[in-house]
């Protein structure tokens, strides 16, 4: 059949085919348009929006329940004591272990009504002497079980009946019940109403197990497998049910351990709980758990710890571990008969080993199952790997395994590396941030997650007992005296306590000891085939017409070479990009879009945070495996038989490596290939036929042998692609994978992926998403051959322009910017191992239909319906070139850059900023470049409203982009007259500017718009990059021309202006963040997230990081900053509440609000936020962003603002949080209609971002990132700069418009205030007019997911703050700290403080002294604030000493300034010194210590993050990531652990001790002194950027020794003074590390000749920070240190 005719055939066929080849512009519907008409009362009363069919419910939270419905995160810890007490244990380990749980509160939360605790538990052994009378002499320790049952009687018989049978049937002599005395007076209402009835359960082992009695393995089985059998006999019985009176559930079920938790607080446990009160009630150990929820209503079951694990994080990976676990469930064949005998220790043992047995639900209750929590389910699989013949910390190894790879602390020790190797092949990682805590009852422990994103401590003391606990200083009454060692868990680290033996085995040892068990190298050597990365080919596939015409049908465009293969060949990265996504989402286009863009990636935000593929890659890897793989559960030889790929990425090489592995002499893997083209002939119906086929031919295959299935879609030649179409491979794969486990096949065979349609490193990310082991993109390198080849590239190599390069180096460039790519996606999920995100289906779809989504991507949310099969196969076909030719070309589409008339539609373009220029008076040629000096009203026009009109009109009537352009207003009442709407100058009080850096802007354009939105009465925001602290006054200087010398480069200005923005942001850069700049703003914002790319941190290319950029930013002129990830700081939701505590302590009056971006799970993220103690939730779209971002984070992160917005307003109405915070919207937001709408969804307040700087004269260049922007909005050159056209009336102009549209949309609804408007979804409706334009599909509807939107037409109280608060506007209010901030308010009230501040006499000194407790957090934080209201970051002239003793609570002396001298004796918690600008915080170890200092940590992660200033000193090890983007700081302590100096600016950091790896990751700018005693500091450096040399100036040596001097004479250091004593052979063992910025450094270089050494930054006046070179420091200046 001829192409033509086939395509014509295959697109006629299907009723909504299309040729997109060029724009059809429909005329919208109006925006007002109703059913009815408005004028008619009686219509009114029946209208109701988004209608579902009977039996329907809205899918707003559809998705696995611990994404959409509850997270958490926790404070955790255990006590070990076997040596005191006997057999039994001590009463006094259960005392500490609760008040250790009572010190901890401030790291749970409570329900919504303030009382009800989200969760606090215990396990410990069994207490025997409590449970004297159950015993006896032949039963010493029977099975108990502790059990929540029905409060109703009647039911809780039945269950109790049920369960005794099933004991019965399996030989489990029951001994008694005892209901647990408890006190539910204690209770708060919600725990009270729904609180179970608890009652424990004792049962006599067997007869059969006899013999067990030693180890008890058997037994213990036995009682975990009838457990599982209960619950499936209960739900057989009919014994379940749905309302709140429906728990029956085992907390534990064993002889060995037991587990008191509920919906309490921690220190109401033990009232509740009257058996924790009784001394008979006696332990070796406890664990203890303190929950925060983002749920109100968190359940009584869900309190931790669960049965063997105490959970401190949450699982990224959990879809993926879940689905896994259920194709390993399904993988094996049974002998049904076999589970019947739940008794015999032999078979109890098979049935635990073999995966299949878990999935028969007729026997045993499911393992996993995505309706329970990440813990629960971690919980269950560990549980089962412990039962099986795994040890705890084996299990554990496996499931969170240690970043190992080229670890050196694992160096002599290959028996552990072999041991993660051959679990790695078996098990995919459950990744996320976790601290772990466990016991099976004969061991106890704790390990950390491979990046060490959760605090843990430790502490042992003289008698051997182990302190295990999220934070020091818990345990009160802890004499330091009697601690013999003070240490910390570092990332993938374990410590594990023997509780028989009372061994305590650190992380080598117990690892060494498991890692023995079994010859995993050996088995590795023998069964492992490795395919390492091997040389390309040169030799082209096909000839350059063929390639085009491959290329076109398979979407490829113009653009996806001429910016994605020349960025990705050339130079090995990915395409960086700017001005956001303006595109409409893939549904909505009229082009045709790959399946791809139909999906967006899941990112991390808050609860979780992403990781740092950039500074941290060391703990990542894309590794890959292919072939069968074993039980996770029997460990045998036969799991190191896989393939094993160095990258996911495959070239033809080492495809026929892999396919001379299916020879029997090489490891007979057997392989096959399956096509998945089908004939174009076959129409859009045959894409289903084929799937099919292709499903089965794959099942049948591994049915009989095959272990590498290959799904290609590559044609022989020219013929074949004309008479074939093919499946997208997204598609074919999807379908396969879950055909496969389906049919119990998935885990004997991997599946390689043969593509021509993958090219972008979105595409990989999906791919291997939904099932691909690898990808050979066979195309894409051939594209790369097109490219590399060609006369245009050539040329440009020649010129310089790009890089000259081999074709082998340009496929090799391109694959790792594939694998880098890869790498950043799997980050931004907080996702360390490709193995982990393969299969996990991390994304949401957005214009997917059922039965796509069934087909291909089961379990995949897609909540606005969208394209079926027929759809994507029409879709498909039409971007078929029509012939191949040598003179053909590819189309393009424009998907990236505007292309005028034939390409995709952009809301933001050249055309739109004319129209807005025209209508707000803006003349781009009026500039101080020209003649705006001479210029009537600076060149002002008046402002026109037909203009405006126009503007409107193009929006309206463009093709449609977004999801707010398919829904229109329906009123419920009579117009009114516009006079009766409330003022424009009111509704411009909820306008916002976007968070816009000064660096991403000019300062031409970040002033502009903040005087612009200050003078309407709204707030501006100062994005992450500072701000100038002249700003932070009103202008008063300003002539009659509109002109004033302090902003000379402004105009337009009057007195009383203020360009000081409303919000100042922080951002994990911290960039400008400095006491003053806190205190002077009238809100903080903390940045978890922006809509260009969310999950991952800003960036500003060098050539826009100016001098004056430098300076405010405390970094280098011209070096590009790359903000870290936001995880610093903010690991999880326990974490987002501290920072938002120290923003509240050091400026009481501003509120604090959060960013985040629109993504599935937003709803339960904003209820933690708002019970973080939050004041406003910022919701943005994944459309935004103006600065540099990868080009894959701009077109697939992120949802639209309309789903975002309404999830988290239904999920805090839902929840009892709306009236706790104002929900602010930013996101493409371009006029009052979206306004109308975003209100309607819930929003308040609103942001406007790219449009606002259209309004002051953008030209949607789109060149941002280069820094040539033609009229100077976003660019740093001065000469472009004075181009900059706009003015503050210009901006005002085009609010004024914004809000007069408002009001006419107001008027015409029939509402006088915009309030009333907020929250009233039942205003909006699908607009069916606008429904019928979509092109693609008649598939899409939005009434499922908006119908989840409450009804707040009667209840408008979420208006309002709380009733605790007055009810009063929400801008009225601000949290406060509450008790944690007491000691910090102490200091500031001390008379003698407040003295010496007010009298701030130079050179006069006071001195005050407090003790301290680990609840008191952000200490001094309050006073720093105190005193940067008053003298701004110059801080004191005079000393104030603060003498602290104890255990400090997080981010002690948090943004401490010039003159504060801070000193703690005893330890502190992690980010010590966050933010710290000036003075002096010294840490030492309590006077009576028994421990080594400089071997113990005394500070935990993170301290000094974002340090601008002052001197630091430790005499002890810090934690990870010590002085992070510190750019100014000279700090000393005695040891760090990873990442030390990461994204360092400026400053000196000296470590007297070992570190950890990745030393100076980004760094660009700073020193640091590493003391390098073992020898191996060198393999701990990330040489990226920094270099390494030993201390060979004079002025270094100098530098080094004056900085140790001072840390001696501050501390009294053993370490430093044993250095000094033999300071000319210790100074040889000092590496000095500096980034390329510091190579003239005087400290640095033998050729630079310096006359003064600067050793400290506790002023920053430097007036006396500097030292001769020669001199020393005299005692005054000792004394005084150098301020």
């Amino acid at each position: 059949m001829k192409l033509a005719a086939a395509l014509s055939l295959f697109l006629l066929t299907n009723s909504n085919g299309f040729a997109p080849i060029h724009h059809v512009r429909h005329t919208a519907s109006s925006s007002i348009a109703t059913t009815t008409d408005i004028n008619n009362k009686n219509a009114l009363t029946t209208m109701q929006a988004f209608q579902l069919a009977q039996g329907e419910t809205s899918n707003m939270f559809d998705g696995p329940a611990p994404l959409v419905k509850e997270r958490d995160a926790c404070g955790v810890g255990f006590i070990a004591n076997t040596s005191e007490g006997g057999e039994f244990g001590t009463h006094k380990v259960l005392q500490q272990g609760l008040s250790a749980l009572d010190c901890m509160e401030h790291r749970g939360a409570c329900g919504g009504d303030g009382i009800s605790g989200d969760g606090a538990g215990i396990m410990t052994q069994i207490p025997w002497k409590l449970f004297s009378e159950y015993r006896s002499e032949n039963c010493p320790q029977p099975g108990v079980g502790m059990l929540f049952l029905p409060r109703d009687e009647d039911r809780r018989n039945k269950v109790k009946a049920a369960i005794e049978k099933v004991c019965k049937n399996n030989e489990l002599e029951f001994i008694g019940w005892r209901e647990v005395p408890v006190d539910p007076s204690t209770l708060g209402p919600m725990a009270k109403a729904v609180v179970p009835s608890m009652w424990q359960l004792f049962v006599k082992a067997p007869k059969r197990l006899e013999e067990d009695e030693e180890t008890r393995d058997g037994f213990e089985r036995t009682l975990y497998l009838v457990r599982r059998r209960i619950a499936v006999e209960l739900k057989n019985a009919g014994l379940t049910w749905e309302d709140d009176d429906s728990e029956v559930y085992f907390a534990s079920f064993s002889s060995q351990t037991i587990v008191y938790k509920g919906m309490v607080q921690g220190c109401v446990l033990p009232q509740f709980y009257k058996d924790l009160q009784n001394e008979d009630y006696t332990t070796k150990f406890v664990i203890y758990h303190r929950r925060f929820s983002t749920n109100t209503n968190p359940r009584w079951p869900l309190a931790q710890p669960m049965r063997v694990v105490g959970h401190n994080g949450e699982i990224n990976t959990l879809v993926g571990n879940v689905n896994w676990v259920k194709a390993r469930e399904k993988s094996k064949i049974l002998d049904a008969g076999k589970l019947d005998d739940l008794v015999d220790a032999e078979n109890t043992d098979n049935i635990l080993m073999l995966c299949n047995t878990q999935d028969v639900p007729s026997v045993l209750e499911p393992l996993v199952d995505l309706s329970r929590s990440d813990s629960a389910n971690l919980d269950a699989v560990f549980e089962l790997m412990t039962k099986s013949r795994h040890r705890a910390p084996c299990a554990l190894m496996s499931l969170v395994p240690t970043a190992y790879e080229n670890e050196p602390a694992l160096r002599d020790n290959p028996e552990i590396v072999d041991f993660y190797k051959f679990h790695g092949g078996l098990l995919e990682a459950w990744d996320g941030p976790a601290l772990l805590v466990f016991s099976d009852g004969k061991s106890i422990g704790a390990s950390l997650d491979r990046n060490g994103l959760r605090p843990a401590r430790y502490s042992i003391t003289k008698d051997g007992t182990v302190y295990m606990m999220s934070e020091t200083g818990v345990i009160p009454g802890l004499e330091e005296s009697d601690i013999v060692q003070k240490g910390r868990l570092g990332p993938g680290m374990m410590i594990n306590v023997d509780l028989k033996s009372g061994e305590f085995k650190d992380n080598i040892k117990i690892k060494s000891e498991i890692a023995s068990r079994h010859p995993y190298g050996e088995w590795i050597a023998k069964g492992r085939k490795d395919v390492e990365k091997m040389s390309f080919s040169d030799e082209r596939m096909y000839d350059d017409a063929t390639t085009t015409f491959a290329q076109g049908s398979f979407g490829w465009g113009l653009e996806d070479i001429g910016m994605q293969i020349q960025d990705m060949a050339g130079s090995g990265k990915e395409t960086t990009y700017s001005m956001g996504d303006d595109a409409p989402i893939a549904v909505l286009s009229e082009r045709p879009q790959t399946p791809y863009n139909y999906f967006k990636q899941r990112f991390a935000q808050v609860t979780n945070p992403p990781i740092d593929p950039l500074r941290e890659g060391v703990v990542m890897s894309v590794a890959m495996t292919l072939g069968k793989k074993e039980s996770i559960y029997k460990v045998s030889e036969k799991g190191a038989r896989l393939i094993h790929l160095e990258s996911p990425v495959l070239n033809s090489s080492e495809m026929e490596r892999i396919a001379s592995y299916a020879k029997e002499e090489n490891g007979g893997f057997q392989q096959t290939t399956i096509s998945t083209r089908y004939n174009l002939a076959d129409g859009p119906e045959g894409m289903k036929a084929a799937i099919d086929a292709i499903c089965e031919k794959a099942a049948e295959a591994v049915r009989n042998g095959v272990e590498v299935v290959i799904l290609s879609d590559m044609a022989a030649g020219q013929s074949e692609l004309d008479e074939t179409t093919y499946i997208p491979p997204l598609a074919a794969v999807g379908a396969v994978h879950h055909r496969l486990i389906e049919d119990g096949l998935r885990m004997d065979a991997g599946i390689v992926v043969e593509t021509g349609s993958a090219w972008s490193t979105h595409h990989f990310a999906c791919l291997v998403g939904y099932g691909a082991n690898a990808v050979h993109p066979y195309l894409a390198l051939e594209t790369v051959k097109q490219w590399h080849g060609s006369d245009r590239t050539q040329s440009m190599m020649e010129a310089g322009k790009i890089t000259k390069s081999t074709l082998d180096k340009a496929q090799q460039n391109y694959r790792e910017a594939v694998e880098n790519g890869l790498l950043k996606i799997l980050s931004k999920m907080g996702i360390s191992l490709l193995t982990s995100y393969h299969g996990a289906q991390i994304f949401e779809a957005m214009g997917l239909g059922e039965e796509v989504v069934n087909t291909s991507f089961k379990g995949t949310t897609s909540r606005i319906g969208g394209v079926n099969l027929s759809d994507i196969a029409s879709e498909t076909a039409s971007m078929r070139p029509e012939s191949a030719s040598e003179k053909a070309k590819l189309v393009n589409y424009g998907y990236y850059k505007p292309v005028p008339k034939m390409g995709e539609y952009h809301a933001n373009s050249s055309d739109l900023a004319k129209l807005l220029h025209n209508a707000i008076g803006l003349d781009k040629a009026v500039s101080a470049a020209t003649n705006r000096d001479e210029a009537e009203n600076d060149g002002v026009k008046p402002a026109s409203v037909a203009n405006y009109e126009i503007f409107k009109e193009s929006l309206r009537s463009a093709p449609l982009a977004n999801i707010r352009d398919l829904l229109d207003f329906e009123s419920d009442r009579k117009s009114i007259p516009i006079e009766d709407v409330e003022p424009a100058a009111e509704i411009m009080k909820r306008f916002c500017t976007g968070a816009m850096s000064l660096g991403a802007l000019s300062r031409e354009a970040h002033e502009t718009l903040a005087i612009a939105v200050n003078r309407v009465g709204g707030k501006s925001n100062s994005g992450e990059g500072g701000e100038d602290v002249v700003r932070g006054y009103d202008l008063k200087d300003v002539d009659e021309k509109g002109r004033s010398p302090t902003f000379p480069h402004l105009a337009g200005l009057k007195n009383g202006d203020s360009a000081n923005s409303y919000i100042h942001q922080v951002a994990s850069g911290r960039f400008g963040v400095t006491p003053e700049f806190l205190t002077t703003a009238k809100q903080l914002e903390i940045k978890m997230a922006q809509g260009a790319k969310p999950g991952e941190g800003g960036q500003l290319p060098g050539p826009k990081v100016s001098d004056y950029i430098a300076t405010l930013r405390a970094s280098k002129p011209g070096v590009t900053l790359i903000s870290p990830p936001p995880h610093h700081d903010i690991y999880s939701i326990e974490d987002l509440a501290q920072l938002i505590h120290d923003l509240h302590a050091v400026n009481e009056k501003a509120g604090v609000s959060v960013k985040l971006v629109s993504s599935i799970g937003i709803g339960t993220v904003a209820c933690g936020v708002a019970k973080a103690q939050a004041d406003v939730i910022q919701i943005s779209g994944g459309d935004g962003g103006t600065g540099a971002s990868p080009l894959s984070s701009i077109k697939h992160a992120g949802m639209p603002w309309e789903l975002g917005l309404a999830e988290a307003h239904s999920a805090l109405m839902n929840n009892g949080l709306r009236e706790r915070v104002t929900l602010r919207v930013d996101g493409g937001i371009r006029t009052g209609r979206d306004i109308a709408i975003a209100a309607m969804m819930g929003a308040e307040e609103f942001g406007f971002g790219t449009i606002a700087m259209i309004a002051e004269g953008c030209v949607m260049a789109r060149v941002c990132h280069l820094n040539t922007c033609p009229v100077g909005v976003t660019s740093q050159k001065e000469e472009l700069r004075k181009k900059f056209p706009g003015t503050p009336e210009h901006v005002v102009n085009f609010f004024m418009f914004v809000a007069e549209e408002i009001r006419e949309l107001m008027a015409h609804l029939g509402y006088s205030k915009f309030e009333d408007l907020i929250g009233r979804a039942d205003l909006l409706k699908e607009d069916e007019a606008q429904l019928a334009r979509i092109v693609k599909t008649k598939g899409v509807s939005l009434n499922g997911f908006f119908a989840g939107i409450p009804d707040s037409k009667e209840n408008r109280e979420f208006l309002r703050a709380s009733k605790e608060d007055g009810c009063v506007p929400k801008d009225d209010v601000v949290h406060v700290n509450k008790g944690s901030s007491d000691l910090d308010r102490e200091i500031c009230n001390h008379p003698d403080v407040k003295g010496a501040i007010e009298k701030n006499e130079a050179g006069s000194s006071t001195t005050v002294n407090f003790n301290i407790k680990n609840t008191d957090r952000s200490t001094c934080a309050m006073l720093a604030g105190d005193i940067a209201r008053k003298y701004g970051n110059r801080g004191l002239d005079c000393d104030l000493d603060i003498n602290i003793y104890g255990s400090a609570g997080q981010s002690f002396g948090a943004f401490a300034l010039p003159g504060m001298k801070i000193r703690l004796e005893g330890e502190a918690n992690d980010y010590v010194g966050k933010g710290m600008h000036g003075g002096e915080i010294v840490v030492l170890p309590d006077a009576d210590a028994g421990f080594v200092a400089s071997e113990s940590s005394i500070v935990g992660n993170a301290c000094l993050y974002g340090a601008t200033g002052g001197d630091f000193h430790a005499n002890g090890r810090a934690g990870e990531r010590f002085c992070v983007r510190n750019s100014g700081a000279y700090a000393v302590c005695e040891g760090t652990g990873d990442h030390c100096c990461e994204y360092m600016t400026g400053g000196v950091v000296v470590s007297l001790g070992t570190v950890g790896r990745n030393v100076g990751a980004g760094m660009t700018g700073g020193i640091g002194y590493f003391y390098d005693d073992d020898g191996r500091f060198e393999e701990r450096v990330n040489g990226e950027i920094v270099k390494y040399q030993r201390v060979k100036t004079t002025e270094g040596e100098l530098q080094l020794r004056n900085i140790i001097e001072r840390h001696f004479e501050k501390t009294g250091s053993e370490k430093a003074n044993d250095i000094l004593d033999n300071w000319d052979e210790e100074v040889g063992k000092f590496w000095q590390v500096y980034p390329p910025s510091e190579a003239n450094n005087a400290v640095v270089a033998d050729s630079i000749i310096g006359e003064t050494v600067k050793i400290s930054a506790t002023s920053p006046s430097q007036e006396l920070c500097y030292l001769p070179v020669g001199a020393s420091l005299t005692p005054d200046q000792t004394t005084r240190c150098a301020d």
